[in-house]
């Protein structure tokens, strides 16, 4: 068992297709990830289940992978045996989740948006300008700055999970740039599709941040650090160049416009 401990765990999946489903019992949702190399016992680390959930999960893979051997799991030493609590982010980690709330509330605007795109009025195209320009300026410059810039650099950027998340950021940009151009040809067809994917993967990134990436990022980090980070978010979002409230205010008018 140990081997594939140390394995990736796609690898893994792609070997034993059962153990996609096992992950998926317990909120661990690795089939869809974008990069899929976390190594087996890593994955189990950052999602921070209880001792016994850990044993319990570990021995129904092992089931798996050795169908016809008793294969004896170590227990885990664990501070507490019991379920974890509920999240309770850290002061800059919270700034960040905060800031989901406002790029979710355009997600769940996307379908109407796209349901409602024209590209040949003047209004129909500043919709699109203006969403593209929120989701630049707010969600990437505003927000992922942050992270990119500041936050994962208390870290090793090799980390798998960091890899994904720069591989999220990567492709949501590709999507912008594409309805852009889009945009261009008047091609309502390929703007409709690159929003619907963005807010897709926005979705699936939002949780995994939420859900996986901070709470273990918060384990990870000092007191000290935590206060430094903070300080230093509170200093991008000073330098930043324009007011969120610009954004929110968008996001209101759009509620309006599609929400009545």
């Amino acid at each position: 068992m140990e081997a594939y401990l140390n394995k990736g765990i796609k690898e893994i999946i792609d070997q034993f297709s059962q153990v996609e489903d096992i992950l998926n019992e317990y909120d661990i949702g690795c089939a869809p990830c974008s990069v899929g190399t976390c190594l087996l016992k890593d994955v189990v680390e950052i999602h921070n289940l209880s001792a016994d959930k850990e044993q319990e999960l570990m021995a129904k893979i092992a089931q798996t992978i050795y169908p016809d051997q008793d294969v004896k799991i170590p227990r885990v030493a664990r501070k507490t045996e019991t379920e974890p609590k509920e999240i309770q982010y850290s002061l800059p980690m919270k700034m960040l989740v905060d800031e989901h709330v406002l790029i979710k509330r355009l997600i769940a605007l996307v379908p109407e948006v796209v349901k409602n795109l024209d590209v040949d009025s003047a209004e129909g195209r500043q919709l699109i300008i203006d969403t593209v320009d929120f989701i630049r300026s707010y969600a990437d410059k505003f927000h992922h700055a942050k992270e990119e810039d500041i936050l994962f650099k208390y870290f090793d950027e090799n980390l798998d999970i960091l890899k994904v998340i720069h591989a999220d950021h990567k492709q949501g940009r590709s999507h912008v740039k594409a309805v852009l151009e889009a945009l261009d040809k008047k091609d309502e067809a390929t703007i409709g599709k690159h929003l619907t994917a963005y807010g897709a993967l926005l979705t699936e990134h939002i949780k995994k941040e939420d859900e996986i990436l901070y709470p273990w990022m918060d384990r990870s980090l000092s007191i000290s650090q935590i206060g430094k980070l903070f300080s230093e978010f509170k200093a991008a979002d000073e330098t930043i160049g324009y007011s969120p409230s610009k954004y929110e205010e968008f996001i209101d008018r759009l509620e309006k416009k599609f929400k009545g």
